[in-house]
């Protein structure tokens, strides 16, 4: 485990780590990694450079791995106050951050902030302060360093303070509200998180709406950027590692079962409609399902004659609003299921039981991917089926994805809101001709790997030391 006084010359900062551990009834500990983006990036700086990941201790079993010295080297785990971090996470960055950028709130009777904000806030500050301290001592003269995202947004200008000599970059993972919208926050507290971000050289996003959007909020409240470098990074999907996964054999096993669930009188005879989320407000499951309702009533020759296979995976189930939003998706798909369902066809197969391997499945005999958030920083899905599908997919995606940027022109492109227009896109995607479906596919997902993880990592990493 690297020491708390290592100098690393490039560290990462983010909540969550590329490890995770677990306590046992017996006491021992077991560790499990993680993949994605950062990982891979890592992974590609090879053992040249003195590499450090700090994180957060998210459960029970991290902080019991940081008291005994348990630990990964090249990771610093931060056993920050269980109140403390449970305030900045879910008070201030799910609960008020995520629902700002991403536009959530009901207006009429939410955001009202008050006493227990302001008491959350401090934990979000102190959390931060964590971070921007580790960094601080972890890191040689002049390394570089990428923090990660919403939770750490005060990090920057806390540590350019503590280490003026650091190459320091910050790197949004969701959309950036507009101007009217961000103001929604205390004034003071907006002007914090900006200038926070702008303690950074350089403060990249996934797409240039989101930096535009950023920039017009620093402009609008502080007048500009204070001479910060705004970057765009639009990270891609993993071609190798999604189709070498999609091949194994536990992603045939799923795939023969889910065909058994979708059924049919023989092979392909039904068409399938795929999503796979997690049941995030954002990524506007329930409408979804009103448009699949909607496209059945309205119709009826596709009644028998497709399925539409969804899997909501639940997320942030220790926030009531999120409990109920996924008991709603329950109870929309037993209503459609109940309407028209008849002996031998299902027409919503929904699972809320997190599985790689059969998302995996999923993507793979997809004839349809329905993509239709709210608002979403990039949306990996709408990348990943295309790659792995096994017959080409048609993709309905929300303009308000982040992929929309980069997969537009060969979607067919819906408004999230628009449910009868959802419906409408769905029957075109459904009827769209074989060859055009293929050829689209074909571009889909030549844009969805232009940037795969590690080079979107190594390309923040250069632009850091321009």
């Amino acid at each position: 485990m690297v020491s708390e006084h290592a100098a690393a010359q490039v560290l990462v900062a983010s909540n969550r780590g590329p490890v995770t551990y677990s306590l046992e009834e017996n006491g021992e500990l077991t560790a499990k990694r993680g993949g994605g983006g950062l990982v891979s990036g890592l992974s590609a700086i090879g053992d040249s450079e003195a590499a450090l990941w700090v994180c957060a201790a998210l459960g029970d079993g991290d902080r019991e791995a940081v008291r005994r010295g348990v630990g990964e080297p090249g990771v610093r785990m931060l056993d920050i106050d269980a109140r403390v971090h449970a305030d900045a996470y879910n008070g201030i960055a799910n609960s008020v951050l995520w629902f700002v950028h991403h536009m959530l709130y009901q207006t009429p009777l939410e955001p009202a902030f008050g006493p227990e904000f302001r008491a959350q806030w401090a934990s979000y500050e102190t959390y931060n302060r964590a971070f921007a301290e580790a960094l601080a001592q972890s890191a040689a003269d002049g390394a570089a360093v990428l923090v990660q995202d919403y939770h750490l947004a005060l990090v920057p200008g806390m540590l350019r303070e503590l280490r003026p000599d650091l190459r320091i970059g910050h790197f949004s993972h969701t959309p950036w509200a507009p101007v009217d919208y961000f103001r929604m926050l205390p004034d003071d507290v907006a002007e914090q998180l900006l200038r926070g971000i702008l303690g950074a050289d350089r403060a990249a996003f996934l797409t240039g709406r989101w930096a535009d959007a950023f920039s017009e909020c620093c402009v609008a409240i502080l007048g500009g950027t204070s001479g910060t470098r705004i970057g765009v990074h639009g990270l891609g999907a993993d071609a190798d590692f999604l189709r070498e996964r999609s091949r194994r054999d536990d992603v045939e096993e799923r795939l023969a079962a889910l065909r058994e669930q979708i059924g049919g009188s023989g092979a392909g005879d039904r068409k399938v409609i795929v999503r796979v989320d997690r049941t995030e407000l954002s990524k506007n499951i329930v409408r979804g399902l009103q448009a699949y309702r909607e496209l059945l009533a309205t119709r009826p020759e596709w009644r028998e004659r497709v399925v539409h296979v969804a899997f909501a995976y639940p997320s942030r189930q220790d926030l009531a609003v999120y409990r109920d939003y996924t008991a709603s998706v329950q109870a929309l798909a037993d209503e459609i299921n109940s309407e028209y369902g008849v002996e031998g066809w299902t027409p919503v197969v929904l699972h809320v039981k997190d599985d790689f391997a059969r998302s995996l499945a999923a993507y793979r005999l997809a004839d349809v991917a329905l993509v239709n958030p709210i608002r979403d920083g990039m949306n990996l899905v709408a990348k990943e089926v295309p790659v792995v599908s096994d017959e080409g997919c048609a993709l309905v995606l929300s303009r308000e994805a982040g992929a929309f940027e980069e997969l537009g022109e060969d979607a067919v492109v819906v408004n999230p809101y628009d449910v009868s227009g959802t419906a409408a896109a769905l029957h075109t995607a459904l009827t769209m001709p074989p060859g055009e479906r293929a050829e689209r596919t074909k571009r889909l997902a030549a844009a969805a790997t232009a940037l795969p993880p590690a080079q979107w990592f190594l390309d923040q990493l250069r632009a850091l030391g321009d």
